[in-house]
């Protein structure tokens, strides 16, 4: 039986991970949303919730009455808003990113025999920081490798493993349905694209809407005359889903009419390699949210194998 610790746990994805390599674990998850604890224990009621992260003691065997001895793995992937070169790039001062300090503490609290912490592309800087304190290189995936997601991450760990083999799955393989929602014939794009409709959009060829930046558009063939550059930037597969891209720009397109749909929450698990319906016991924007802010489990899973 392992013993796993997941701090920032959300709606427990490592858990997923351990449940596909049938690995038996004791689970304890340090968790605030209320929301991703309840998708949580719907799916693992015996996960022990420890509360906030900041609060949390593994060496004070009275706060806690479920402590175990020792900690086999530890798991996490402490905010990362303040570190992503894709936001403000505050680095450690961000509070939110604070919070990997508090990983740290409880890193060396209960000094695992394993240790595994997933965060975002950041400044060179800002990785020496955090491979400094774990005395490990981070290993870049991309999570396309298992999903028909663009997500690249980086992975500290301790544990041996190989990068994932590609397994060759695109947006086609994911979809729901095709149907469009005949209602919804305008982009929502606030910055270029407000009341334009989405076909003569792409009758003008403009390069934005094509490539994997802003805004975000999940494009699942594209028709002939688009421009070529946004093909071959998105290879069939969608920019990386966040907390918030649900609500601007990820589109499914229909390539006869160009008509749009917004991906479903179905597929956005679909995305993170989550099983189906897991995240259904809460609301539409709470399953977008957490699924934003949570790990590709297959990724978890493929680094976890190394566990003996």
């Amino acid at each position: 039986m392992l013993n796993v610790l997941s701090l920032f746990d959300g709606m427990s994805c490592a858990q997923i991970a351990l449940d596909k390599l049938d690995i038996p674990c004791r689970y304890y998850a340090s968790e605030v949303d209320k929301y991703a604890i309840k998708v949580a224990k719907s799916n693992y009621p015996q996960t022990i919730h420890m509360g906030s992260v900041t609060e949390l003691s593994w060496t004070d065997k009275n706060l806690h009455k479920h402590l175990q001895p020792q900690i086999d793995l530890l798991i996490g992937g402490s905010p990362c808003q303040g570190l992503s070169l894709g936001g403000q790039r505050l680095s450690f001062n961000d509070p939110r990113s604070k919070l990997f300090w508090e990983y740290m503490r409880i890193y060396k609290d209960c000094k695992p025999k394993y240790f595994l912490l997933e965060n975002v592309r950041m400044t060179k800087q800002n990785q020496d920081i955090v491979s400094n304190e774990l005395k490990v290189e981070p290993v870049s995936i991309n999570s396309n490798l298992v999903s028909a997601q663009n997500r690249q991450r980086l992975y500290w760990t301790n544990i041996p493993f190989s990068k994932p083999k590609n397994k060759n799955i695109y947006l086609q393989d994911i979809l729901e349905y095709a149907t469009i929602d005949e209602d919804k014939k305008n982009c929502s794009d606030p910055k270029d694209f407000k009341g334009s409709i989405l076909k003569d959009v792409f009758k003008k060829d403009h390069p934005k809407l094509l490539a994997a930046g802003y805004p975000q558009v999940v494009i699942v063939q594209l028709p002939r005359g688009v421009n070529k550059g946004g093909v071959k930037a998105l290879h069939g597969k969608t920019p990386a889903l966040s907390i918030s891209s649900w609500q601007n720009n990820n589109f499914i397109v229909h390539t006869d009419d160009l008509k749009w749909r917004r991906v479903t929450p179905l597929e956005y698990e679909r995305l993170q390699t989550v099983p189906d319906n897991y995240s259904n016991c809460v609301s539409k924007t709470q399953r977008y949210k957490m699924l934003g802010n949570g790990f590709t489990v297959d990724i978890i899973s493929d680094i976890l194998k190394g566990i003996n």
